[in-house]
């Protein structure tokens, strides 16, 4: 369908209009681009919940926590990381946890200014945790020398996560990395959606 021209989608409920080149008006599909930019804007214009406080709803398999911006936060995300997965009864990815957010919000702390949110999310034996912060850059990779006092945290997210990566979100960006339990210990968590 090339030639296409969208014109102005009006909010009506109606599917917009498309207007071919040197033809008559035709009716769009569904999923026209009217219909995502409007969406897109929606999503974007919508009320932004804060990082300085939780990111919803605490739910049986979800926890949120804001994060002051000072040094101590960095011992109350390892306090909390693990207190949550002894009550999610996967103490077998505590360690690694504990490690991998303590080096996140470390990082966060570092390298941005403003509040924090850690995230924790359990999907049958899958463990997402994240750190929001208010900087959109994501982590940069740097070559460290052996005798360097810093500079591993994506190396050790490369070792011991089973994915990592980095999102931008409305207030700047969210860090997280994925840890798979062992099969089943993860008690009554409902599956991945």
């Amino acid at each position: 369908m090339r030639g296409l021209i969208p014109t102005a989608a009006v909010a009506t409920g109606r599917r917009p209009v498309v207007a071919l080149r040197g033809g008559r008006p035709k009716r769009a599909a569904g999923n026209s681009w009217a219909v995502r930019q409007w969406a897109l804007w929606s999503r974007m214009l919508s009320p932004l919940r804060p990082l300085d406080a939780p990111r919803g709803r605490a739910t049986d398999w979800d926890a949120s926590w804001p994060l002051a911006e000072e040094p101590v936060s960095v011992r109350r995300a390892r306090r909390l990381v693990t207190a949550q997965l002894a009550e999610w009864a996967v103490a077998d990815l505590s360690d690694t946890a504990e490690l991998l957010v303590s080096e996140l919000v470390t990082n966060a702390l570092r390298h941005t200014r403003g509040p924090l949110r850690l995230n924790l999310r359990l999907r049958d034996s899958r463990l997402v945790c994240e750190v929001e912060d208010t900087e959109s850059a994501g982590p940069v990779r740097n070559v460290v020398g052996p005798d360097a006092e810093g500079g591993r945290g994506t190396e050790l997210l490369d070792l011991l996560a089973a994915a990592w990566g980095t999102e931008r979100t409305p207030t700047g960006k969210s860090v997280w990395f994925e840890l798979h339990g062992e099969h089943g210990s993860a008690g009554n968590a409902p599956s991945a959606d």
